[in-house]
């Protein structure tokens, strides 16, 4: 009896040890989580900070971004209805979501560090897009200084673009030559528009070259001319407007198809009209007009 009492204090001994063990360990990685920070969690309260500041720095920012971004579209409209009386192309808006990938593993810290230096960037780049506003506004109120930018043909396609300003292969003579205008494919018979408001300088009448032309003159000291043309609907000394019919598309005999040779020049020199058409179509189409006037190596005139 006594040798079992004795076995029964020995096991309550060791458990109420082993309870006050587990007892102390408990109150001191409280007390040392409470107190004490290993050298991780000293590194993450810092990042966590840094991350904090950022991103307060990053959302006011992205606020003054938004602002002076919709003060850009509203600067953008008004140029397009002062020039072309028509809405500014819309371009679709990419989010951040779209430009990373869900299997991307770089840190956030890239991430925010990225952010910062690019809202840093767009704010200069806001600064610099704003004075040249300023600077396309002033020349709004000039007037004198705006370029023929319409398109001389309605509802034309990308595809209808052929050979720009350049040496190209003439059909014609199998020779390179140089090419003074933008190659214009388009059916007989199809009208033709006034690029821009001016005064006909030029109307001829011809069976050889260029064929029927006709040349406009605008206050900004630009002139255009409308070659290979089937009807002349306009006299020499006419004013005309932009968008006003002056003509259709021919052929001749020297052409091997029917279409508009157009250029565009600047107190006599002969400028590339690609650069001209950007405000007349999307900037796709745009972008693939350029590329054909560009990749296509033979004229048609």
């Amino acid at each position: 009896m006594k040798k079992g009492s004795r076995i029964r204090k020995i096991l309550g001994g060791m458990l109420r040890y082993l309870v006050a063990t587990v007892s102390l360990s408990i109150v001191f990685y409280i007390v040392f989580a409470l107190f004490f920070s290993t050298e991780e969690e000293r590194r993450l309260e810092r990042e966590n900070r840094l991350y904090r500041q950022l991103y307060g720095n990053l959302t006011q920012k992205e606020a003054l971004i938004s602002d002076v971004v919709d003060g850009l579209m509203e600067k953008d409209e008004a140029i397009y209805r002062e020039l072309f009386e028509t809405d500014a192309p819309s371009m679709d808006a990419v989010t951040a979501a779209d430009m990373i990938p869900e299997s991307d593993s770089l840190s956030e810290s890239f991430y925010l560090s990225s952010a910062a230096s690019t809202a840093e960037s767009l704010m200069l780049m806001a600064g610099n897009v704003d004075d040249n506003f300023r600077e396309i506004f002033r020349l709004l109120e000039q007037r004198d200084s705006i370029p023929p930018l319409s398109l001389p043909l309605q509802g034309m396609s990308y595809v209808q673009t052929g050979a720009s300003l350049g040496m190209k292969h003439n059909p014609i003579h199998k020779l390179e030559m140089q090419h003074d205008g933008l190659d214009l494919i388009a059916p007989q018979g199809s009208p033709v528009y006034a690029a821009a408001d001016g005064v006909v300088t030029q109307e001829i009448h011809s069976r050889k070259g260029l064929g029927n032309i006709v040349e406009i003159t605008h206050k900004s000291g630009y002139a255009t001319r409308y070659c290979l043309l089937g009807d002349i609907n306009v006299h020499k000394g006419r004013t005309v407007k932009r968008g006003q019919q002056i003509g259709t598309v021919g052929i001749s005999t020297t052409a091997p198809a029917a279409h508009l040779h157009y250029e565009v020049r600047y107190r006599g020199t002969v400028l590339d009209p690609i650069n001209y058409l950007f405000a007349s179509v999307t900037p796709d189409e745009y972008a693939k007009m350029l590329y054909m006037s560009v990749r296509t190596a033979q004229s048609m005139d």
